[in-house]
């Protein structure tokens, strides 16, 4: 039931919640995805290796994934609003601590805040948006782009701010952004009721009821076709460019244009995607994805030059599949179940997901990028033979 749903002149609260929660997403994002950039001045800094770093980015991602459920059924008994503020200034806190930090320790520990920040806000604002928009696809899908705009804004902003103020200036940039969400988000969101107010956490966290809530089919085959698109997603954002350096012989300068593209083909296809999964179907658009999959990933594996552009335009369009499988798994659950049911989906693709980077750099050391890439079709191609499965068994 809608808590939101006033109308001024064409322009709802309703949008106002969306517009406020893309630009949330944009902050928690940012700091995470701008890590990325600063590693070697984070280096240089605390004196560590790159090992200790990337050891550290780890500890940010398994904080980001296991604080999905929790972020779920805490919007199940306080109410999203309440939470989502809660993880704005967790996200807040997490980059002022970052770039304060004064031994690697420390930042390694805000590192792992932010990942928790970051994990605990995407399924309150997903479930909020989910109960407010009749075409949830389209909401999720717009709502992703604020984490796609990160994703192109924090390689740029990185190379500005960090060459003329260094990295810890960097990576302050997101506090403010993420503050100004949560004030925002208090003017003009009002407080939203909890569907389990009397839920005690030991009841909200029962194993048996997760256990219940993931034996569903539906539940169960949603989160096997979003563990295929993580899969792929990760893998290709850690390895796009060194494939098209090392396989298709472009230069640097090349590659990393080629590697955003992908972010900004995957932004604008995200909304559009999540409309049409309201109107076709969601299988019917992830079949449509899947397809586009795995004729760019075959692409990609050919090693042709003249390919590389249009492959990874179809990539882009395959990674934007992740709001219309998060819809999909939004339609099979009461609302009463949305907070768990989609906080332990979330957990469960993000970790088995995530190990597309360490199956693929694996594969491209023993058999190289071409086999690799073509590990990444095959998965898609897999998810669409399982669509056409459940299409069958559907009648």
């Amino acid at each position: 039931m809608s808590a939101i749903g006033r109308v001024r002149s064409g322009w709802t609260d309703r949008h106002t919640l969306l517009s406020v929660f893309v630009g949330s997403y944009f902050g928690v994002r940012f700091t995470q995805v701008v890590v990325g950039p600063v590693v070697p001045a984070v280096v240089v800094t605390f004196d560590v290796s790159r090992g200790a770093v990337g050891t550290a980015l780890t500890g940010m991602w398994v904080a980001y994934a296991l604080s999905q459920l929790p972020g779920g059924v805490l919007a199940d008994r306080f109410g999203e609003r309440g939470v989502v503020l809660v993880a704005l200034g967790t996200t807040a806190l997490a980059t002022l601590g970052l770039a304060a930090s004064p031994a690697f320790l420390a930042f390694g520990a805000a590192l792992v805040l932010l990942g928790v920040g970051a994990g605990v806000y995407y399924n309150p604002a997903t479930a909020l948006l989910a109960r407010e928009f009749r075409a949830v696809g389209r909401a999720v899908g717009t709502h992703r782009v604020g984490g796609q705009a990160a994703g192109v804004a924090a390689p740029l902003v990185a190379a500005a701010v960090g060459l003329a103020y260094g990295w810890r200036v960097t990576v302050l940039v997101g506090a403010p952004v993420a503050l100004l969400a949560a004030v925002l988000l208090v003017r003009s969101v009002p407080q939203t009721p909890p569907f389990r107010p009397e839920a005690s956490m030991r009841d909200l966290f029962d194993p048996g009821d997760l256990a219940a809530l993931l034996a569903r089919p539906h539940t169960r085959y949603t989160t096997f076709a979003a563990t295929l698109v993580e899969f792929v997603g990760l893998a290709t954002m850690a390895f796009l460019p060194a494939l098209l350096i090392g396989h298709h012989g472009f230069p640097d300068r090349r590659a990393n244009l080629l590697f955003a593209v992908l972010f900004g083909v995957t932004a604008v296809a995200q909304p559009f995607a999540g409309w049409l999964s309201d109107r076709l179907g969601r299988d019917g658009t992830l079949a449509l994805q899947a397809t586009a999959g795995v004729l760019g990933y075959v692409a990609l594996a050919g090693g042709s030059r003249t390919l590389a552009t249009p492959a990874v335009l179809l990539a882009g369009v395959s990674m934007s599949a992740t709001p219309v499988v998060q819809s999909r798994m939004m339609d099979g659950l009461a609302a009463a179940d949305q907070g768990a049911g989609f906080g332990l989906f979330r957990t469960v693709y993000l970790l088995v997901g995530a190990s597309g980077t360490a199956v693929v750099g694996t594969a491209a050391d023993l058999a190289g990028w071409g086999t690799a890439f073509g590990l990444l079709a095959a998965v898609y191609a897999g998810l669409l033979l399982s669509l056409l499965g459940v299409r069958l068994v559907d009648g």
